[in-house]
């Protein structure tokens, strides 16, 4: 609907989304890029924020070498960076297939635009998969870890340094552990769920492995985490508070729990934003195999939805850049 302005020569329309377009732009597309704008400031906002905590407890952020190293059917194998290099490679990959579905929209070439964005939809798809894998290993944590009393975080290794899992060496106690939960204990007190070893039983496994040694999650000008002596590792040990497995919003088995904070939110934010465009590409993609753009003689929706799809590609670059690189 368009309003009309008098003044004393002439009557001016202004715009209502019809015919008088600012700098060429569809009222659709215009709104597009306002969204685009601000959720492009949100997420400044949350990469600054990222940024900041990294650089206040920058001597005991984790290390992305050794928090991603998993790649699917490849149980054990040592594999840092791959599997999350090969996920942006895909993801920049469907923006690709988007670009080429938006410019045969504009020849008007219905079938390739279906095929076009038939492969972006299996891209983005991919993609969310693979998040959500990363997120199940991120969670479930690979080698387990000790917390002190003082919060801090005790991780084990062989003489050579290389990661020992708690599996390889915690004893088993006959002792019976039992969950802790507010009807068994201090009203403010809970836990999510028992660990699977007691930190009695870690302690008893070190003791009897000798060649074992801690490594705190402090980190070292060369970028290496700082390895103890037998002695200061025994004397660290004793103050065990918990067994860490994986990584939650509470503790986390690699390093500074704030890490863990900013991966599930930030990361969670930005695949809700792929899951979304996914599913908005699908509408798209059956409405272009019913020929609804034909009719209009107009693939203009396929452009408006791909300028949102090449923005939560974009916005994957950064915080790749952000989180696993620098």
């Amino acid at each position: 609907m368009e309003a009309t302005v008098t003044t004393a020569n002439s009557e001016e329309k202004t715009w209502g989304g019809g015919e008088n377009q600012p700098m060429g732009a569809s009222y659709g597309k215009l709104m597009m890029w306002f969204f685009i704008v601000s959720d492009a400031l949100t997420f400044s906002g949350f990469l600054a924020a990222y940024g900041f905590s990294r650089f206040k407890f920058i001597e005991t952020w984790p290390l992305a070498d050794e928090v991603f190293t998993h790649f699917p059917f490849m149980h054990g194998v040592s594999a840092p960076m791959y599997y999350v290099a090969l996920m942006t490679f895909i993801l920049i990959f469907s923006s690709v297939t988007m670009v080429l579905a938006v410019d045969a929209g504009h020849q008007m070439k219905k079938d390739k635009v279906v095929l076009y964005m038939f492969l972006t939809i299996i891209g983005g798809g991919i993609f969310v998969g693979s998040q959500a894998w990363e997120w199940k290993n991120f969670i479930k944590g690979e080698y387990g870890a000790i917390e002190t009393k003082g919060g801090s975080l005790l991780q084990f290794v062989d003489k050579d340094g290389k990661r020992v899992a708690l599996a390889e060496f915690a004893a088993t106690l006959p002792e019976v552990r039992e969950q802790l939960t507010r009807n068994k204990a201090k009203w403010f007190m809970e836990e999510g769920s028992l660990p699977s070893y007691s930190v009695a039983e870690v302690q008893a496994g070190f003791k009897a492995h000798p060649d074992l040694l801690i490594r705190t999650e402090t980190i070292t000008a060369e970028k290496q985490k700082t390895v103890l002596s037998r002695a200061e590792s025994e004397s660290r040990l004793s103050q065990a508070a918990y067994v860490v497995e994986g990584a939650n919003l509470t503790r986390n088995e690699y390093g500074s729990k704030l890490f863990a904070d900013f991966f599930f939110f930030i990361t969670g934010f930005h695949g809700f934003h792929v899951f979304s465009g996914v599913i908005i590409n699908i509408i798209i993609f059956f409405n272009v195999l019913l020929g609804t753009y034909e009719k209009r003689k107009s693939y203009e929706m396929v452009e408006k939805v791909g300028l949102y799809w090449h923005f939560v590609d974009l916005v994957w670059v950064f915080v790749f850049t952000v989180f696993y690189l620098v």
